[in-house]
């Protein structure tokens, strides 16, 4: 119905006098609680004023009736809102009168309470001063008087309980010297506490030194046993007073084990509760009682970190087959720590951080703990893990010792270095200057056996011979096969280095028989040096080796150097630098030994031998076989000098001494080596001309100076070069791109060609001047000049072969134009042109027309 709407207003209306339905509207009656609502809304409001005007017959209607609009509901409804309204207002103006004066009586009372607590404040504060100053002056004798009096009190104090406890400690000697008893001290000890105990365990001591005064002799008497001791002087008691003493050393000592396994028990209980309060009670009473050591040795060896791993102590040294072997490999990378020994690692950091905040809460000496703890730890079960580790690597192969020695330092420098920057007892502070030397120290000790004196270099210096000696025993094989067949040249030096090749052959046979040499080591040894068994190598006769074994490798000697970078790294890392000048010093010679005068030295004698044995060979052409190993030798000394610079001397620097001395060895090397690479290059230059004129010297006398039906001739006119020419063209048009397999491209190349072209201009001009020349002849020495030309052009020789080559070209014309040409030429030649006049007299008297009065005076002119 429209008229329940009214019931959801805050508007009420007025109850009706009669009891049926009245046909007024009742005006909507409110008050204040209705506008302090916090739902309140003017819109609802004026609607609900809006429907209490209108009577409720009208509100049922049909909405198309037709009654007229009737506003005087309205009107009246309004005007009696209006005058609530106005009741209203006034009765909320009058409610703020009321409570505005009743704050303005609550203000005066509230400014009359501060001035009062203001008076009382001040007042206060007079009293104080004035007692301060009544202190300062007046009585200051009396505070005197009254501090010196509370001192002389805490001085009686002291006194008193002196007194007591001298008293107890008679009573207690007493009771031990005469009835043999402690009860009194067992009374306090089994009263427990901390304190309680540190009491016992002080009266033990005093207990025992007074023991040790008064009764010496418990003390003389092993089983226990004295005589009866006067109390009071020490001395004998013969008389009627004689009577039994007991042993006060004994019950006293007993007494302090029963004390001590208590603490002791009570501390392992509290442990294992983890009751660090408790553990911190016990372990300060068993320091005051005797420094701690009963307590820190058993918290130490009964740790279960120590029992557990004195368990797994006979357990062997893991790691696969596989592992082991690329230990033992000189070219594969090392496989790492030993897994058994990483473990251990690991472990060792996670208990060591998680004990230091044990030992830190529960021992007041946190750092003499855990100076034994690490102590223990590195002592006992690092050490012997590592000792079984490299025990193990030994058995397998040298290298694979000083491998695993490395590796395992590696870890352990790690494991140090976590272990201080966490600060263990004094996390997260940095870590105590005293547990720092603790740890130092202890690392240091691990590896004092292996770095006594030169044991280590000794095992580097050892491992890199028997590796060079595998490397290069095929070809000390093939070189020293090679030396047996006679030679001619140098004689003195090829017998030196004969020897030595022999003298690495032997030494490392005799290493291969050794018993001390580990099978696993003799087996890699054995793959290095390209061989199947030790017998093989023992039976040198029969072990079949190939040109190839004796060539030079740029990849044999950059695994040499790998191998010895590598063995120098691991000494900068182990030995610490101590001596790391003389280590390089060794390694160096090693070095040049075996790279300088085994491998290099050899192959440059052998190939010097065989281009010295071609320069008397004239009946077939000269074997240049040995050019194209020139290559590999000069790369293999750059790589030398390189690394000997760069890597060796800057680490001998520290040491002048053996610094000079390791680069006046370098040096000697180096310069022997380039010395025997230049002879080399000499030889093949003599060599090349040797033939070349061997080859010139086939030129027929007809080739320049055919017969007149032959010139005339239409083949002889079609020849582009004498066959002498084209065969010396061939010849030397074979040098060059062999050479270049030889010699880097550059000066030094450049150099050697040069060197040989100005032999073969040599060569061509006394070649030319041989022969009788006439006009066809003329012809076809220039069209050989051209051929030649064009062959030295293509060598490349630069400006400073120029004027050679003009020369050359100059010889041709002097055998073709006429005297009148002929005569100008030789004029500018003599005058500006650089000849000697000796070689154009002697070409111009090679023309057929020589005898013409021509030709004689150009003659006569020279």
């Amino acid at each position: 119905m429209p008229g329940t709407s009214s019931s959801t207003s805050s508007i009420t209306q007025q109850p009706s006098v009669y009891s049926g339905r009245s046909v007024f509207h009742q005006a909507p009656t409110f008050s204040l609680e209705t506008f302090s609502n916090r739902d309140f809304d003017v819109k609802d409001f004026v609607e609900s004023l809006s429907e209490s005007a209108v009577p409720p017959n009208r509100r049922s209607g049909p909405a198309s009736q037709t009654n007229a609009f009737d506003p005087k509901p309205f009107i009246r409804t309004f005007e009696h809102a209006l005058d609530r309204m106005q009741e209203l207002s006034g009765e909320l103006e009058h409610r703020e009168n009321e409570l505005s004066a009743a704050v303005r009586r609550a203000e005066s009372q509230h400014i009359s309470t501060l001035q009062v607590s203001d008076r009382k404040l001040e007042q206060l504060r007079q009293n104080v001063n004035g007692l301060e100053n009544l202190l300062k002056g007046e009585d200051a004798n009396s505070i005197n008087a009254v501090v010196k009096i509370g001192r002389r009190l805490e001085e009686l104090d002291r006194q008193r309980t002196r007194a007591q406890d001298s008293k107890f400690l008679i009573q207690c000697w007493l009771e031990v010297s005469q009835r043999g008893e402690l009860f009194l001290l067992e009374d306090i000890r089994r009263q427990g506490g901390a304190e309680r105990k540190v009491r016992c365990a002080n009266i033990a001591r005093q207990l025992s030194r007074i023991s040790q005064a008064l009764d010496p002799e418990s003390w003389k008497q092993a089983n226990g046993a004295s005589k009866a001791i006067n109390g009071v002087n020490g001395t004998p008691d013969t008389g009627n007073h004689r009577q039994r003493r007991h042993n006060t050393r004994e019950l006293i000592e007993k007494f302090s084990e029963t004390l001590e396994k208590d603490l002791l028990k009570s501390f392992d209980d509290f442990y294992r509760k983890e009751n660090y309060e408790g553990m911190h009670d016990c372990a300060k009473v068993l320091y005051d009682f005797n420094g701690g050591a009963s307590v820190i040795g058993a918290f130490v060896n009964q740790h279960q970190f120590f029992i557990d791993r004195n368990q797994l102590i006979t357990e062997e040294v893991g790691g696969d087959v596989e592992t082991w072997e690329r230990l033992a490999d000189p070219d594969a990378e090392p496989p790492g720590v030993e897994p058994g020994l990483q473990s251990l690692i690991d472990e060792v950091k996670i208990t060591v951080q998680a004990e230091s905040l044990i030992i830190k809460r529960a021992f007041p000496y946190a750092e003499q703990v855990m100076t034994r703890f690490l102590q223990r730890i590195f002592q006992q079960s690092i050490q012997q893990r590592l000792e079984m580790v490299l025990e193990k690597a030994n058995t397998i192969s040298s290298l694979a010792f000083l491998r695993s020695l490395q590796a395992a330092r590696s870890a352990l420098s790690m494991l140090i270095d976590e272990l201080k920057m966490h600060g263990l007892t004094e996390h997260p502070e940095p870590i105590s200057p005293q547990i720092t030397l603790v740890l130092d120290q202890q690392f240091d000790d691990l590896f004092v056996p292996y770095f006594a004196g030169s044991s280590y270099i000794e095992r580097e210096k050892r491992n890199l011979e028997e590796l060079y000696s595998s490397l290069l025993f095929k070809f000390t094989i093939f070189h020293s096969r090679r030396r047996k067949a006679p030679v001619t040249f140098m004689k003195s030096l090829a017998k030196s280095g004969s020897e030595m090749l022999a003298s690495a052959r032997d030494a490392y046979v005799e290493r291969l028989d050794s018993s001390d040499l580990a099978p696993a080591q003799k087996a890699m040894l054995l793959r290095v040096a390209g061989l199947k068994d030790a017998e093989n190598a023992n039976a040198q006769a029969e072990i079949e080796v190939s040109d190839e074994d004796g060539v030079l490798s740029t990849a044999i000697a950059k695994r040499m150097l790998k191998w010895l970078a590598e063995a120098i790294g691991r000494g900068l890392e182990l030995n610490g630098g101590n001596e790391t000048a003389r280590d390089v010093s060794a390694l160096l010679q090693i070095l040049i030994t075996n790279m300088g005068e085994i491998y290099l030295e050899s192959a440059l004698d052998a190939a010097n031998d065989l281009a010295a044995s071609q320069e008397n060979n004239t009946k077939t052409e000269p074997d240049l076989s040995y050019v194209p190993t020139l290559k590999p030798a000069i790369t293999i000394m750059h790589l030398l000098s390189t690394f000997i610079h760069t890597v060796l001397l800057p680490l001998a620097a520290p040491n002048i001494t053996i610094r000079k001395a390791t680069a006046r060895s370098a040096d000697q090397t180096m310069g022997a080596l380039e010395t025997k690479v230049n002879s080399i290059l000499q030889h093949s230059i003599d060599v090349i001309l040797n033939w070349t004129s061997k080859l010139l010297s086939a030129q027929k006398k007809t080739d320049f100076r055919p017969r007149d039906d032959l010139s005339s001739g239409p083949n002889y006119l079609e020849l582009l070069q004498t066959p002498t020419c084209q065969t010396v063209y061939n010849f030397l048009s074979r040098l060059h791109p062999l050479f270049l397999t030889a010699i880097t491209p550059g000066p030094n190349l450049t150099s050697f060609f040069l060197e040989v072209a100005l032999g073969f201009r040599a060569l061509l001009f006394a070649h030319f001047q041989k022969f009788q020349v006439n006009a066809a002849g003329g012809i076809m020495i220039t069209k050989d000049l051209t051929k030649y030309i064009e062959l030295l052009r293509s060598w490349e020789l630069g400006e400073a072969f120029e004027g050679s080559i003009e020369a050359l070209t100059e010889i041709g014309h002097l055998f073709v134009v006429g005297p009148e040409a002929l005569r100008e030429r030789v004029r500018g030649k003599a005058t500006t042109g650089g000849w000697d006049r000796g070689d154009l007299r002697a070409f111009v008297m090679r023309r057929e027309d020589v005898g013409t009065v021509g030709v004689q005076s150009v003659l006569n002119s020279l």
